[in-house]
């Protein structure tokens, strides 16, 4: 059997170096907040294009997997806005609360599932993998967005619209659909840009973990990062019988399943007028969870 607490080490190494460095150093949080943004706008989407271009793309074989991907989010996007009508937690959980932080739950860390991937299935896994990012990334936004929409500074479908990771991905997608591939001398260029995205968008999301604003609404948090590290793998896991997933794509949803929530959670709700501090508390644990809730994925529910 895989030890995947021994694979899953240097992505968790990585996330935890990034912690120590920004406490601990010069490099502090201001430094990290700017790597954040060069890997998001522009390492991240060039990683994106490039695993897409670089292996010819068959629709028709990935078509299980795209449908499945759509099914997880959206059933992780209906379990995050079911809570506040939860037995037990009816008229107990904060509207706005609520409104600010139901993005926890669905959302996932691309930098950890995009070096997850490649360790667990190569060039083909890290394929499978930007595709499963690139359509949900934005139905992702949108379960995210819509429930703070009306304190959104700018419009909703503008922001969609700019989002680099569909971009990158879109971009990928028309290339590889045209048969265009990028000149030999450009792969290593390419190649040292998405080796560096993932190690640094790793350090980054250990740069920004803080836990000190859970204190209160511990019941919502409970709920949400239940959905995130328990009830998402179940799904993905019936759901890949479902589609009739081969063993490579049904491993690539179950790791895509369990993966921590997206760091950058707490910069939308902060943003947008909610609570900042409390989502970024839940991105943090959510981080810590991922320990758990990757290696039941692979290593349980990937063998029943």
């Amino acid at each position: 059997m895989v030890n995947f607490f021994q694979l899953l080490f240097p992505d968790f190494s990585l996330i935890l170096i990034g912690y120590l460095v920004c406490r601990f150093t010069p490099l502090n949080r201001s430094t990290w907040s700017q790597v954040e943004s060069l890997v998001y706008f522009l390492f991240f989407p060039v990683l994106l294009f490039h695993s897409i271009v670089k292996s010819p793309l068959d629709i028709g074989a990935a078509g299980n997997l795209v449908a499945a991907g759509w099914a997880l989010g959206l059933g992780g996007i209906g379990l995050a806005y079911s809570v506040p009508y939860w037995p037990g937690l009816r008229g107990r959980i904060a509207a706005r609360q609520h409104a600010g932080s139901a993005q926890v739950a669905f959302r996932f860390n691309s930098f950890i599932g995009l070096a997850l991937a490649e360790r667990l299935a190569g060039p083909q896994g890290l394929l499978m993998i930007a595709i499963l990012i690139g359509i949900s990334v934005p139905l992702m936004n949108i379960g995210a967005v819509w429930p703070m929409a009306r304190h959104a500074g700018r419009g909703f479908w503008g922001e969609l619209a700019r989002n680099p990771l569909i971009l990158g991905t879109l971009a990928g997608l028309l290339a590889n659909m045209l048969g265009l591939r990028m000149a030999p001398w450009l792969e290593p260029t390419l190649t040292r840009i998405g080796s560096a995205s993932l190690a640094l968008g790793l350090m980054a999301a250990g740069a920004g973990m803080q836990l000190g604003s859970l204190k209160h609404a511990k019941l919502l948090a409970s709920a949400l990062l239940g959905i995130r590290h328990f009830l998402m793998p179940v799904l993905a896991w019936l759901l890949a019988r479902l589609f009739d997933l081969n063993p490579v794509q049904t491993t690539l949803l179950l790791a895509f399943s369990a993966l921590p929530t997206a760091s950058s959670c707490y910069v939308l709700a902060a943003r947008m007028g909610y609570d900042g501090a409390y989502v970024a508390a839940l991105v943090t644990l959510s981080t810590v969870l991922g320990l758990a809730s990757l290696p039941l994925a692979l290593a349980v529910l990937n063998l029943l």
